[in-house]
């Protein structure tokens, strides 16, 4: 329930990573809040591995958890790009760490809680509205909670995006399966430091070399057709390491290599993206993150975009008296950097299956055209970004 004092308190939806990272800047912000989280555990061991750009690592410091992750995974600064016959088309920057998802999950979950912030589990939010005071939620187990505002932080399929807008669109299929693992006792080319990505004829494939000598990989097989859940589940990982060593057969690289050299094939996944979402909040209600705007992994920003979206929604909320008024602070100052990071994304990704005319076509280009983002610094936009918390926020 409320408390007496004239501090706000704020629900916070979703355990993941966005979660966690939001309830802490608000706390920074001087806002109490509840985490609360659908699946009746943490999400310890769940997940590949992600990129934290160097302007989320940066949104991180200025909450004072850029040392938390700071030993998590390997630095890749560095992005070298070859297609299907071993041809190097690029080598740029990347300012970046790549870590496992479930590590990062973990350290800013416990932070978290070290603070002083408490995580529900078990609490799978079906409805939420306004009440003469703020705001109630109510779960699947028939609890229900109260506070002055709430946050959805529930991801691509969020509960909070629908109870918000119930014409909201649903995400957008990207074409691309998402699959990977980590390579034991495999000697590959390259050094720690680089992302090595292979355009192949038929996958585009992804690895880096970890300073302890594990290679982490992923492959993007191709789909036009959006698979269930259930069609994805029946596929065993033999029979994605048997697809997997079939799509790459002929190309140059040490793909099928860090394939075979892999445990277990990770279960697939459908990749998604939202390009706009038209509402991001309601009453006192508001989306963070993959619920307002989903980017597909090949920006590279997912994660990066959602702890900016914590730290800009903490100062909204710090400096502007009206929750409403804050949230359209919030919207305002995001809405335009975020939807271009989709953009950017969806861009990236169409390249990775572009047939042959396409793949002709890009390698033609490719090169020249990162030559010129190099000398230009034209991703500066995206990698440069940098939030400024003693910067008051106006309505």
């Amino acid at each position: 329930m409320y408390s007496n004092d004239m501090t706000k308190k704020a629900l916070i939806i979703g355990g993941g990573i966005a979660g966690p990272v939001t309830a802490m800047a608000l706390r920074r912000a001087g806002i109490d809040g509840e985490v609360f989280e659908a699946y009746d555990r943490g999400a310890e061991g769940v997940g590949a591995f992600l990129t934290l750009a160097v302007n989320g690592l940066e949104a991180l410091r200025l909450l004072g958890l850029h040392d938390v992750v700071a030993d998590l995974g390997m630095d890749t600064p560095v992005m070298e790009i070859r297609n299907a016959r071993g041809r190097l088309l690029a080598t740029t920057s990347q300012p970046s760490r790549t870590l496992r998802r479930s590590d990062l999950y973990r350290v800013l979950r416990d932070e978290a809680v070290r603070r002083g912030v408490p995580i529900h589990y078990g609490k799978r939010l079906v409805d939420a509205f306004a009440t003469s005071r703020g705001v109630r939620a109510v779960f699947a187990d028939g609890s229900e909670a109260e506070g002055d505002l709430l946050v959805g932080a529930d991801g691509l399929r969020s509960r909070t995006r629908t109870l918000i807008d119930p014409g909201a669109p649903r995400a957008r299929y990207v074409g691309l399966l998402n699959t990977g693992g980590y390579a034991e006792g495999v000697r590959v080319p390259g050094r720690p430091g680089v992302c090595y990505f292979v355009f192949g004829r038929r996958c585009f494939f992804g690895y880096m070399i970890h300073p302890e000598g594990q290679v982490w990989w992923f492959a993007n097989p191709p789909s036009r057709r959006e698979m269930s859940a259930e069609e994805l589940a029946a596929i065993t990982p033999e029979q994605w390491r048997a697809r997997l060593l079939d799509l790459f057969e002929g190309d140059a690289g040490p793909m099928r290599e860090i394939i075979a050299a892999t445990p277990r094939i990770m279960p697939a996944w459908n990749t998604y993206d939202f390009p706009s979402v038209p509402t991001w909040f309601r009453d006192r209600m508001v989306i963070v993150g993959d619920a307002a705007h989903a980017t597909s992994p090949s920006s590279g920003q997912g994660a990066s975009m959602a702890i900016e979206d914590a730290v800009v929604l903490g100062k909204c909320l710090r400096d502007v008296p009206d929750v409403t008024d804050a949230f359209a602070a919030f919207e305002r100052l995001r809405r335009e950097r975020v939807e271009r990071v989709v953009a950017q994304g969806k861009r990236n990704g169409d390249g990775k299956a572009p047939g042959v005319l396409g793949a002709f076509v890009r390698d033609l280009v490719l090169p020249v055209i990162m030559r010129q983002v190099e000398k230009r610094n034209a991703m500066a936009w995206m990698h440069d970004h940098r939030i400024h918390w003693d910067e008051p926020v106006s309505v």
